[in-house]
């Protein structure tokens, strides 16, 4: 993969046109964007469609979790925007009701989130599970793989357990990746881009470090280069 393939920069902005005017000033820096929940409701869809239309990649991080056949009519409607990864949560159903609308679409990669990196122990603890996060992640990512994911959303502390167990069965791209000297904000389970990816992350997604910084595109273009050592 190349380094700008492994770069998903996380448009988690208020206003499509802010989304916009950031896409814009990242430039050719950028080449994998995200669009999650803030944006999709307010035009999010159509973004996506114009980012790929232009040639960009698109990870729609919805993280769909429903029976498998509202999953499965979910999905068909968000295959015509051309996108690349869909997240949906690690459950039997719901996965092989995204790999079912997804159809023949050889681009579409249905990728399971494990535990997110919001999560630590005490989180889990709280949900009644008797797990750590590494058995919890490891078991979601097999249930994952059982059920016909191309990858799975899991934090770098993890990845190379995954990878380990996995091989190249699973992709993995991992989000709460923090630049040296970046505030951690809301994640637990936070990350350098080079640890990620000695660890074993396939793509790596960056949010509030880019889309926050002064220079969008010189902020994008750091890491690039850290990923590029990285390789």
């Amino acid at each position: 993969m190349s380094p700008k393939d492994r770069l998903i920069i996380a448009l988690d902005v208020p206003t499509l046109d802010h989304a916009e005017k950031t896409v814009r000033e990242i430039g050719q820096a950028g080449h994998f964007y995200k669009i999650g929940y803030q944006l999709f409701p307010i035009g999010g869809y159509d973004l996506a469609r114009s980012l790929s239309a232009k040639g960009k990649k698109v990870f729609l991080d919805v993280k769909m979790f429903d029976i498998g056949a509202t999953v499965e009519r979910g999905v068909q409607s968000l295959v015509p925007i051309g996108a690349d990864i869909l997240t949906v949560h690690t459950d039997e159903d719901t996965i092989k009701g995204a790999v079912a609308g997804r159809g023949d679409d050889q681009r579409l990669k249905i990728f399971a989130v494990t535990v997110l990196t919001s999560w630590d122990h005490r989180a889990i603890q709280k949900h009644g599970l008797p797990h750590s996060v590494m058995d919890l992640v490891l078991f979601r990512a097999e249930m994952a793989l059982d059920a016909g994911a191309d990858g799975v959303i899991a934090s770098a502390q993890e990845a190379s357990a995954i990878k380990k167990q996995f091989g190249d069965a699973l992709k993995i791209v991992t989000p709460g990746i923090r630049p040296a000297g970046s505030g951690a904000d809301d994640q637990k389970r936070v990350v350098t881009p080079t640890d990620a990816i000695n660890s074993g992350a396939d793509a790596l997604v960056v949010g509030r470090p880019i889309v926050k910084a002064s220079d969008p595109k010189a902020a994008a273009k750091r890491i690039l280069e850290e990923i590029t050592a990285t390789n």
